[in-house]
């Protein structure tokens, strides 16, 4: 039987994460999946700063060449907008396939074992059991996504609350025509543009409906619908699950969960990857001191900034507090780059108190 210190079942970028992350502590590191890489996905294809930030900590550089740059975020309201750009730094918009390929060749750096096209069938007390055979490990990390059977196996299920949303992609040949991300505010769901070249542009809605797909949805947003009209379309539209998910608990025994498996918040925090990058290095931190339930506390330390600030954003759902926001914004755009600022962890949750208390005076009074 073959055997190592952490076998990871995930092979995303969530799993390559925590691989890499264990790989620096000094623990020999086994990662696999039934897909043959590189493994796309349905995302907005964006990292935010503080994401450029923590793939960095993994050894991972992004820059000019490997992605392209947008120095802001720009929110579409149905008569006005408002943007403001990040504090420090920029955001990289990228295809999922792209980042992928980067980081299984920096695993493959780091001497990380890759068992690609493999299936795992269960778990047991000492190993986990593939299609053919079995291997031991010390530790199991379930990287598996939201649909994650190791959280099953595991017996971890139990959820403080689960909210889902849908969301749908699709790629087209166009020049960005701002540095910014987008975000088109519509009545019932929202589409994001991310540049991701210097000729493509992504293009997601996301919804509550199952059913509302791109096209249904531009219809209903002319501005973008108009830049897109005579675009080339480069991808086939693909759907995925955006959800709002807090696990009563993200570890076991000597089973952790990361990524979307060990929950999630909804998409329009744009921090998925970001949470992924440092629960791997919290983990690895966790393990290194053969303290596994330490990675619980940090885990809900690292969650609940991108979890409220989703929870914050999606009020603009509901249209009489959209259009009141964006009038509060337009009179006093320092909100909303202050709302940014804490977004990327760029100002600290006190002094954004004291611009919550403003945006909601003016709201009162716009």
């Amino acid at each position: 039987m073959d055997e190592t210190d952490l076998f990871i079942i995930g092979g995303g970028p969530a799993g390559l994460a925590t691989a890499i992350a264990a790989q620096r502590k000094g623990f020999r590191a086994t990662v696999s999946d039934c897909a043959i890489p590189p493994i796309d996905k349905a995302c907005g294809e964006g990292l935010m700063p503080d994401g450029v930030e923590s793939l960095a900590k993994l050894g991972i550089a992004i820059g000019p060449g490997v992605g392209y740059p947008f120095r802001g975020i720009r929110f579409h309201g149905s008569r006005s907008a408002v943007d403001a750009a990040f504090p420090k730094g920029c955001g990289y918009g990228m295809r999922r396939t792209v980042l992928h390929t980067l980081m299984i060749q920096r695993a493959a750096e780091a001497g990380v074992s890759l068992l690609w096209g493999t299936r795992v069938t269960g778990i047991s007390e000492d190993a986990v059991l593939l299609d053919e055979g079995s291997i031991r490990c010390r530790w199991i990390v379930g990287a598996d996504g939201s649909q994650s059977n190791v959280r099953r196996w595991a017996g971890l299920e139990a959820c403080r609350y689960d909210l889902r949303r849908f969301g749908f992609r699709r790629h087209y040949r166009l020049a960005p025509w701002t540095d910014r991300m987008e975000i088109y505010w519509c009545e019932g769901y929202q589409i994001y543009v991310t540049p991701v070249g210097p000729e493509e542009v992504c293009v997601v809605v996301i919804s509550h409906d199952s059913y509302l797909r791109l096209d249904d949805a531009l219809e209903r947003c002319a501005a973008l619908s108009a830049r897109l009209k005579s675009a080339e379309v480069t991808s086939a539209e693909r759907g995925g699950l955006s959800a709002s998910r807090g696990l009563e608990n993200v570890c076991r025994g000597r089973v952790a969960l990361v990524g979307d498996a060990s929950g999630s918040v909804d998409a329009i925090s744009g921090e998925g990857l970001r949470l992924c990058f440092e629960e791997s290095l919290a983990l690895a931190d966790a393990l290194a001191s053969d303290d596994l339930p330490g990675y619980q506390a940090a885990h809900a330390r690292l969650i609940r900034r991108p979890t409220f600030m989703a929870r914050s954003m999606l009020l603009l759902e509901r249209p009489w507090f959209c259009r009141r926001a964006f009038r509060a914004f337009a009179s006093k755009p320092a909100l909303f780059a202050s709302m940014l600022a804490v977004h990327v962890g760029a100002m600290p949750p006190a002094e954004f108190a004291a611009s919550g208390l403003s945006l909601g005076w003016r709201m009162l009074t716009a």
